[in-house]
């Protein structure tokens, strides 16, 4: 049975441009999204600051993005679970906004996922509340087609393995430095692939759920 999403997400949802001013008026206050406002969090909500401002500039769209984008003859809703400290966020809604920019008949829209933690809980990645995850409604009938989520495959498996090496780590101090040490080598990850896995697999699931809707 088709599942559809409750309206309150939506009407509680936020555009893209909308969440980048969210964060910036919050980060003027020494807060970030969340209930958490430590130095590291809002120091991680500056770093993302600056890779979402980079990305937006500087993403290219791949021809097979262009050429599927321009495909999509119903309206859509891109809905992404996100939080302002979250890396992965930082370096793939920019993408999904450009995009959602280059399709007539999509929006993104945003919503945080501590306010929500029902629906967050309801796109799970193995068991955990991974973000960013989105969600792809039909926006007539709001009927949820299907999902894309936390991050590219190859990423996905880097922070797999991070957090298994973490999990064998007694030390405060060690853990937390091996923990910045693997962000590091993700977020250079990010930077060498130049958004192409994102598109390339948001890509096939997309194609997917159209051919199959």
């Amino acid at each position: 049975m088709s599942m559809t999403i409750a309206s309150q997400y939506l009407d509680h949802s936020q555009s893209y441009p909308e969440y980048r001013e969210m964060i910036d008026a919050l980060l003027a206050q020494q807060k970030t999204t969340g209930d958490n406002h430590r130095p590291d969090m809002l120091e991680y909500t500056q770093l993302n600051v600056r890779r979402m401002k980079r990305l937006e500039k500087t993403t290219r769209l791949t021809e097979a993005s262009l050429d599927l984008l321009r495909q999509i003859d119903r309206p859509l809703l891109w809905l992404a679970i996100t939080e302002a400290w979250c890396g992965d966020a930082a370096q793939i809604l920019p993408v999904l906004y450009k995009m959602a920019e280059q399709a007539s008949r999509v929006e993104l829209r945003t919503i945080l996922r501590d306010e929500h933690p029902e629906l967050m809980d309801a796109f799970l990645t193995d068991g955990a509340r991974s973000i960013p995850k989105l969600i792809v409604i039909d926006a007539e009938t709001c009927t949820i087609l299907g999902d894309w989520g936390p991050r590219p495959a190859e990423a996905q498996t880097m922070v797999m393995a991070m957090k298994k090496a973490l999990q064998g780590m007694e030390d405060p101090e060690a853990r937390k430095a091996r923990y910045r040490e693997s962000q590091n080598e993700l977020h250079r990850w990010y930077a060498h692939d130049k958004t192409q896995s994102i598109q390339r697999e948001f890509n096939a699931q997309l194609r997917e759920l159209l051919v199959t809707a």
